[in-house]
């Protein structure tokens, strides 16, 4: 059993860990899960589930940069009548916390996509309602650009899911503060701040971008800076939890966030690198909070905004 100290509440949800597998790199299918993080991460989210399957986005998906990587997957998935009745129930016997990401693509993909997803609450810690995916060509970010965007489709996501809803935010919103505010107007337990940044690449032999859609979200180390300026400044624009997320890579980077003023962590692109990232982090954590002489992690928590 992990310590109480490294304990954290997102909400009305409890995480052992303040670390949070990503969504986007934990398989749907639980026999293809690495073992090496789970006991160290609170939660795992899962990659995004629309309402019809999709195929995803054709030709290169991953473009590594030289701090980083471009996705461009485009929410390939089986479609949450096939996530309800085939994927959610397996990976609920691995006993983590599932928070289910989720990406309606239109105004009318809501109300059946969340009554699909009710047949499997049981199963769920949260759902984390995707609102900044940079990959597809209609829904994903552009419900997040906007306060009125994020207004309208967490109205629309309240009014049929009752249990835990976080928000995920895009970085592309031209006010982030006011994004953030009106998902918590709107009923919003938390905040996830934020998706990766917009980015493209050159295939120079081919004299092309490297990505059909040219475009992809960047995450990795290269935008923990940017990230972490964005859980700033949506920490000091709520009061709901914050889930800071972009570019962590290590206990410091983890650390950092709990200062800013995040309440947990996710982690992706690190993983891809070191499935043994996330024993790194605790450990790193652990071991700050034992020198400070701290006993919880919520006694990290925005203590770097406290004069």
């Amino acid at each position: 059993m992990r310590k109480r100290s490294v304990q954290t509440r997102v909400g009305g949800v409890i995480l052992d860990s303040p670390l949070i597998v990503a969504s986007g790199v934990w398989p749907l299918e639980r026999d293809l899960w690495p073992r090496e993080p789970l006991p160290f991460v609170g939660a795992a989210c899962t990659k995004g589930i629309t309402l019809e399957p999709r195929e995803g986005n054709p030709g290169v998906r991953l473009w590594e940069t030289p701090a980083g990587v471009l996705n461009s997957v485009g929410l390939q998935n089986g479609g949450v009548r096939s996530f309800v009745e085939r994927d959610l129930p397996e990976m609920a016997r691995e006993g983590v916390p599932l928070v289910a990401n989720v990406a309606p693509l239109t105004e009318e993909d809501f109300d059946p996509l969340f009554g699909a997803l009710e047949a499997g609450a049981e199963h769920l810690a949260a759902v984390e309602l995707n609102l900044s995916c940079p990959n597809v060509a209609c829904g994903g970010a552009a419900w997040g650009v906007t306060a009125k965007g994020v207004s309208r489709a967490v109205a629309l996501a309240r009014s049929r899911w009752r249990g835990p809803l976080w928000v995920k935010l895009t970085p592309q919103a031209a006010d982030l503060g006011a994004t953030a505010r009106a998902a918590e107007d709107r009923g919003a337990d938390a905040v996830v701040v934020a998706n990766t940044w917009l980015g493209m690449a050159f295939d120079v032999e081919r004299h092309r971008p490297a990505l059909a859609r040219v475009v992809g979200g960047l995450s990795g180390p290269a935008i923990f800076p940017l990230a972490l300026r964005c859980v700033w400044d949506v920490a000091g624009s709520v009061s709901i939890p914050v889930v800071g997320c972009g570019g962590v890579t290590t206990g410091n980077d983890v650390i950092s966030m709990l200062l800013a003023g995040a309440s947990a962590v996710e982690v992706g692109t690190a993983l891809m690198a070191d499935l043994g990232a996330a024993k790194a982090m605790m450990e790193a954590v652990e071991g700050h909070l034992e020198r400070f002489g701290l006993d919880t992690i919520s006694s990290l928590v925005g203590a770097g905004r406290r004069a």
